[in-house]
């Protein structure tokens, strides 16, 4: 496989899975309001801030806007071009790596990203969220649905759904971490509130967020307590949206990619994938709260950052090797 498709499928899983994950937290906290009955700008400002903080683009939101309120704060997430983060830039990318790698997907594929692109980049695309914002993340998350089957419904297992579900998957991981840290760290509130009305929805909240308030029902049926909703979304051993979940199906891919067995690793990106994997199976939510949540998860964003430089090196721009390095890595494959 080409190193340039093996690019553009990883990125085109990534840009499409963050478009999703953008459309649920800003979603979710269009929602929130309406639990709220008085609300201020300073209030509006702690209520949105936090989601462009965890996203790492705060100052490049303080240059484009005087303040962070509902207009603004979606605004900058889902519209903003200048923002490469934002869900139209993230489609537009999604759809231009596409195009690219049209013979390496299938038709059905191409067609619904370029579905989705050209639903954002409608003229009336703005007034269409205007009318009905719910129902316009909706429209994104859905065609996020519709494209994940179509991976698993028309891609053969080879290496190249294997680069999809890698890109996929440690995205996906990477905004678990972030929507947690924002509600513990950020939105943390006061001594007198822990565990009220308020505490209770925010983390109501962060697990529609990630589509696991049922889960949560299912696997505690309790009150949504702080310790289980993150014991759930960082180690829930069968919740597709898990870190844990998600670290354990991209160590696979990374494998599968490489032909290393479970135990070994040839490549330093699965070396990476399955040490932090070894460290999420032999942990748990008590090691993580002595810790310290905040400290914890931007821990693992830092070794997400590192896996994914070692995918870029590894496969994408890695370096040459000499012809006897060649053949003593092939001598150590071959033997694993």
């Amino acid at each position: 496989m080409l190193s340039r498709v093996a690019d553009s499928l990883y990125w085109m899983a990534r840009q499409i899975e963050r478009a999703e994950n953008i459309a649920r937290i800003v979603d979710v906290n269009l929602q929130l309001l309406l639990d709220y009955q008085k609300l201020d700008d300073k209030a509006l400002k702690q209520h949105w801030e936090p989601l462009v903080i965890s996203l790492g683009d705060e100052e490049l939101f303080a240059k484009l806007y005087k303040k962070a309120d509902s207009g603004t704060v979606t605004d900058f997430l889902t519209f903003n071009p200048k923002n490469p983060n934002s869900i139209l830039m993230s489609v537009t990318a999604a759809r231009e790596n596409a195009r690219s790698v049209r013979d390496q997907i299938s038709q059905e594929m191409w067609e619904e990203i370029n579905r989705l692109y050209l639903f954002i980049r409608a003229r009336d695309a703005k007034k269409i969220w205007k009318q009905a914002p719910s129902e316009f993340y909706r429209e994104i998350k859905q065609s996020s649905y519709l494209v994940q089957g179509l991976v698993n419904a028309t891609m053969p297992r080879d290496e190249r759904r294997q680069f999809v579900t890698a890109g996929l998957f440690l995205e996906r991981a990477d905004k678990t971490t972030r929507l947690l840290d924002v509600k513990y760290h950020i939105l943390l509130p006061k001594a007198e509130d822990v565990g009220g009305s308020v505490d209770s929805v925010q983390w109501a909240a962060v697990l529609r967020s990630c589509s696991a308030y049922e889960a949560y029902q299912q696997a505690y049926s309790t009150d949504v307590l702080p310790w289980k909703v993150a014991d759930l979304l960082i180690f829930g051993d069968t919740f597709p949206r898990s870190i844990r979940y998600c670290v354990n199906t991209l160590d696979a891919s990374l494998r599968s990619i490489s032909g290393s067995a479970p135990g070994t690793f040839s490549r330093e990106a699965e070396k990476l994938s399955g040490r932090l994997l070894s460290e999420l199976n032999y942990s748990t939510i008590d090691d993580v709260l002595k810790a310290g949540l905040h400290e914890y998860l931007d821990e693992l964003q830092q070794k997400f950052n590192d896996i994914g430089s070692a995918i870029y090196t590894s496969y994408i721009s890695y370096t040459s090797t000499s012809l006897e390095e060649e053949i003593q890595i092939q001598k150590q494959q071959q033997q694993q």
